[in-house]
């Protein structure tokens, strides 16, 4: 009997020419019950048939995760949702309109149509309808709503390019289809509307203040740093950790220069003892750490950090672009294996920037004041 790493991937590269004859295959493997991965907006997504708990069975296997953990489909049409949900309030109905297709998972009542596995055995499932046309037709193509998390093994950090899915996932699952690199880098925003007072479970591209802006008061429903508010319940694919390199990781954070002053002492306290560091950096944090304009107690010399253990996510003030590689320097590190990864936390907080401050903050191993 064939074990699950001797399970035959299909590699494919999709453009234009071949479109349709990828989504064809893809949407094939779909109705006999197998796994697709493919691109999304955020990140890489691994889909099977959400309605059909013997494909959705395969999903866990290949992830490696844990049971019980609930998933979210993803649909084609605002239409689709009301087969797959119930008791949709109008405050649903606005967010769609406004920011579907696009990088926000709502979560409501589900339909008793929705089998337990997917839903993690709740009353409630997340939906989301992604903005990037792979996944949109091959849901259209396939007929069902498809249960997809992200193309990882359960814990690692999030797939960004095909590479990263390849890395977990060959001989795990069905096939992978290489739409390069995604356009976000990080997962959906997720908002429980299930509630009186809708709950932002998981911050995302699409910020509170935006949602806040049409829907009125929302509350904080995720654990970061202590700041989840009280009595708030896990949903939507939340119970479990994620993002979790294999290598230790050190999240410095705080304003620019003392953030820069900290991690130098860092480096060289390991230096010392023997254990070289790798840094993922802003821009900011990398000119004032090794510009040769820079006469500071925090430059760091190529002896105590080698290029190769340097990866820069981008400006601090342009979270945005720094979010997109952030689950690509995670991994680039600690293929690298240093002992230790002392991230930079001084990126601002505007737009997309507190969901890239919480995913590292999931990631880290411990949190430091610069």
């Amino acid at each position: 009997m064939a074990t699950k790493k001797e399970k035959k991937t299909l590699f494919v590269r999709v453009d234009e020419e071949n479109f349709e004859k990828v989504l064809q295959k893809a949407s094939e493997i779909i109705k006999k019950g197998g796994t697709v991965a493919f691109p999304t907006e955020t990140v890489y997504g691994l889909g099977a048939n959400g309605l059909a708990p013997e494909a959705v069975k395969k999903i866990f296997e290949a992830k490696k995760r844990p049971s019980g953990n609930p998933l979210s489909l993803l649909v084609h049409s605002k239409e689709e949702v009301a087969r797959v949900t119930q008791n949709i309030p109008e405050k649903a109905l606005k967010l769609m309109e406004v920011f579907w297709p696009g990088p926000l998972t709502l979560v409501l009542e589900k339909a008793e149509l929705v089998p337990a596995l997917t839903s993690g055995n709740l009353g409630t499932i997340g939906v989301r309808m992604p903005d990037n046309p792979v996944p949109l037709e091959l849901i259209k193509r396939a007929g069902v709503p498809l249960a997809a998390p992200s193309a990882n093994l359960s814990g690692r950090p999030s797939p960004s390019t095909a590479a990263h899915v390849r890395t977990d996932l060959e001989g795990r699952i069905d096939m992978i289809i290489d739409g390069g690199s995604v356009e976000i880098g990080l997962e959906s925003t997720v908002l429980d509307l299930t509630d009186k007072v809708p709950t932002l479970l998981r911050p995302g591209a699409i910020g509170l203040d935006e949602l806040e802006a049409l829907i009125g008061k929302i509350k904080i429903g995720y654990q970061d740093s202590g700041r989840a508010e009280k009595g708030f319940e896990k949903k939507g694919g939340q119970k479990y950790g994620h993002y979790t390199p294999k290598t230790p990781l050190l999240l410095v954070e705080g304003k620019n220069e003392a953030v820069f002053l900290k991690i130098a002492e860092l480096v060289r306290l390991f230096q010392k003892n023997g254990q070289p560091a790798g840094l993922l950096l802003s821009e900011e944090g990398a000119t004032s750490l090794f510009s040769e304009g820079i006469v500071l107690s925090s430059r760091l010399s190529e002896t105590e950090v080698p290029e190769e253990l340097r990866f820069v996510l981008g400006p601090a003030t342009k979270p945005a672009e720094a979010a997109k590689k952030l689950f690509e320097g995670l991994r680039s590190l600690e293929e690298k294996k240093p002992a230790v990864i002392i991230a930079d936390g001084a990126f601002s907080l505007k737009g997309p920037g507190r969901a890239l401050l919480n995913r590292l903050r999931e990631a880290a191993t411990k949190s430091i004041e610069g």
